[in-house]
């Protein structure tokens, strides 16, 4: 055989194999790079741009979402980064979970002296033991990667950290997104040592995004699931990119000295602007490599032919913080903090093999749907006694993104109805939503005349496979237009939550506003303790104790105090009775009664020491619960108001020392306030006859009032112990 002949029968070998080489089957284990990002919203990228256009630029992202699937109705699954990160890494909804905000595991206490609500306890953290994603995926073996933020505990140091929850490399370098000290002058230069030194295109060095590279590069032979958890675009609101400042401040025709404060509307933040841009760069690198290398298990093809990217929010944007604006999310309303469409309605982008490349889409999907679709696009089995709350999308990707009949709950019915509940802060509410419309349930309504219990607001209008924007901005409230529509899916809200056995807010027995019931709140009498059971004896004042909770912790002191919650047995003879739990050393009594008042025993507070301070500690009993006689050193509070300095107050030295004030308000001298002159919550209350002034009058009532709640034993005087109280 001539040499000419054995040359091309080896080449034809060579192209042979190169081709059946090249054109092998995808292996079975896809790949999965889930990016979170922290706090970004809505219309914070250029590709979401609705009525007012977004001002910065995001070339990466905007590529990106014609790549695959691009949702519009797209959600996360609360309205805040903790909650949201345990429910994706989890598959629980927050009120199931009870983790329904950021930190938690406290006792359930007032934010202020004048707040007429508290939030429920809430878990601080995700269980140790919980079933998480990235478990799940090793069991298919997978190798997992977690990098940047992880807050799923108390703080983001406490346990349990992500090598505790399923995650064989972890990594949580802030990068160039560190705090600086005068983000007007640390920005980063061409300098060798320079630990954030530009690179060719003139962005800063960045360990948070060169950590997932690693993760990618270390372990790209292998099936991998990475979850990249962005600092960006969290506060501090900085940028170590002068050239991006120096853009947006020209774009925008500000000055960075003098941002705009959150009243102020628009996207009119330079460094937010180029932290935004940043993020894009950041997260194209990942899709860069992807795209440029080789998958190891799939010679003649690059990874991102056989990796799903998820590409989504925490939660909506974080509109602004005490000094500045940081966001817009208009059309929205609000933003970050609140189940209110701004607060929850995130980007999403969903792309990889065999899902359609430039679909956009109106099906409503959440964060929760990530675990059960993730598991089907892997071929992991759903762990046995596994809850999910959310839906597997893996139909809804590969066959047709914008047919919501494919979105299938367990029992393979549609799925039309989706639920938040954040019973936090000022914005203490539950909302759902049942196809077109959505619901908002207001905890704190009652004599409050500004927050109507119910809101009901159409945001779409459906025919067929059309649908209609209506009122994305929820502004109009069609509660009191469409009573059946609003009771029912207020009914269906309250089935949904008693499901999940979801936690509520209460009243704060000690807010001097007016709130019904408010005199009838209980009263401890006493406490026991025999061994590790625990007796309180308690007095019903009119209203009807329903519940008792013990709060305790285990690690009391310590600096992650954390605090959990058991029911308490509520015996005849005003008995509440429990048995502390292995391990307690502190612990506290919560009675709520019919009228949703808790009243706590001890009365608890924060300190620099902890809640333990306040608290019944195991060893000693009540701790720092001394009686002081307050007449003899009176407070401040209680001396300037007792006129006579006899250590008590009465009703006239009382009323007499606010009305003085009426004259100070009174700026024009016409004998009534208007709301300007009297700025405060409980002008509408006071305001009997509506007419928008408070005449003296009035405004004496208001004190009057006071007075009443303040004087606990209804002797006609204020003591010292009762003003310290309040």
């Amino acid at each position: 055989m001539s040499r000419s002949i054995v040359f091309c029968s080896f080449a034809v070998l060579v192209a042979l194999v190169a081709t059946s080489t090249t054109h092998a089957e995808r292996p079975d284990k896809p790949n999965i790079v889930h990016i979170l990002t922290d706090d970004l919203g809505w219309q914070d990228l250029k590709c979401y741009d609705i009525d007012a256009p977004s001002p910065m630029d995001t070339p990466n992202l905007d590529a990106f979402s014609k790549r695959g699937v691009m949702f519009w109705q797209a959600y996360s699954p609360a309205p805040t980064c903790a909650p949201s990160r345990c429910a994706i890494m989890s598959g629980n909804h927050p009120a199931r979970a009870q983790k329904t905000h950021v930190v938690g595991g406290a006792p359930p206490h007032a934010r202020n002296p004048n707040a007429r609500m508290m939030d429920p306890w809430y878990s601080g953290r995700m269980p140790a033991g919980e079933m998480t994603l990235p478990k799940a995926l090793k069991t298919n073996g997978y190798v997992t990667g977690h990098v940047g933020k992880w807050h799923m505990a108390i703080d983001h140091h406490a346990f349990p950290q992500p090598e505790d929850q399923g995650f064989d490399f972890t990594r949580s370098n802030r990068g160039a997104h560190a705090g600086t000290k005068d983000r007007l002058a640390e920005f980063a230069t061409n300098a060798v040592d320079d630990p954030y030194r530009l690179d060719e295109n003139g962005f800063p060095y960045h360990q948070n995004s060169e950590d997932a590279l690693e993760f990618l590069s270390e372990h790209k032979d292998q099936p991998f699931y990475l979850y990249y958890a962005t600092w960006l675009v969290h506060a501090p609101i900085h940028t170590r990119s002068k050239a991006l400042l120096d853009k947006y401040v020209e774009r925008l025709g500000v000055d960075p000295r003098k941002t705009v404060s959150k009243e102020t509307a628009g996207q009119l933040n330079p460094f937010y602007c180029a932290m935004v841009e940043m993020l894009d760069y950041y997260v194209g690198q990942v899709f860069k490599y992807l795209d440029e290398t080789e998958d190891p298990r799939w010679p003649g093809h690059n990874l991102s032919e056989n990796t799903y990217i998820i590409f989504t929010s925490d939660n909506g944007g974080m509109e602004g913080g005490p000094s500045e604006r940081y966001t817009d999310n208009h059309p929205l309303d609000r933003g970050k903090i609140s189940a209110k469409e701004g607060g929850t309605r995130v980007p999403l982008f969903i792309a990889g093999p065999g899902i359609q490349k430039g679909v956009q889409t109106n099906v409503v999907v959440n964060g929760l749907d990530f675990y059960p679709t993730i598991l089907s696009l892997t071929g992991t089995a759903i762990p046995r006694g596994k809850h999910l709350d959310g839906c597997d999308l893996s139909d809804l990707l590969l066959s047709d993104p914008t047919n919501p009949a494919l979105v299938k709950k367990v029992d393979g019915g549609v799925r039309d109805t989706m639920v938040w509940h954040f019973p936090h802060g000022v914005a203490l509410e539950s909302t759902i939503r049942i196809g077109d419309y959505k619901l908002i349930r207001n905890y704190d309504h009652v004599m409050n005349a500004e927050t109507p219990e119910l809101e009901l607001f159409q945001l779409y209008q459906s025919v067929g496979d059309t649908q209609t924007r209506v009122d994305i901005e929820e502004a109009i409230n069609l509660a009191d237009s469409k009573p059946e529509l609003t009771v029912s899916m207020n009914q269906k809200l309250t089935e949904i939550l008693t499901e999940m056995k979801a936690s509520y807010p209460y009243y704060n027995p000690d807010c001097v506003s007016e709130l019904p019931g408010h005199e009838n709140v209980c009263t401890v009498l006493s406490h026991t303790k025999n061994g590790n059971l625990v007796e309180f004896a308690y007095q019903e004042n009119g209203a009807k104790v329903q519940v008792a909770d013990l709060i305790y912790t285990l690690n009391g002191g310590e600096r992650y105090e954390e605090w959990y919650r058991t029911p308490v047995d509520l015996q005849a003879g005003m008995k509440a009775v429990v048995e502390l739990p292995a391990g307690t050393t502190h612990y506290i009594l919560n009675l709520i009664d019919e009228n949703d008042f808790l009243q706590s025993f001890p009365e608890i507070g924060r300190s620099k020491a902890g809640f333990a301070a306040s608290a019944i500690s195991v060893q000693g009993g009540l701790v720092n619960r001394a009686v002081v006689n307050k007449s003899a050193t009176p407070s401040p509070s209680l001396k300037d108001k007792d006129a006579n300095q006899d250590g008590e107050i009465s009703a006239d030295e009382y009323i007499a020392h606010f009305v003085g004030g009426f004259d100070r308000k009174d700026k024009n001298k016409d004998g009534v306030l208007s709301p300007g002159e009297h700025s405060h919550p409980s002008f509408g209350r006071a305001d009997q006859n509506q007419d928008e002034q408070l005449t003296r009058e009035e405004f004496t009532t208001i004190f009057s009032r006071q007075f009443e709640l303040l004087d606990k034993d209804k002797n006609g005087f204020i003591s010292a112990n009762e003003m310290e109280r309040k």
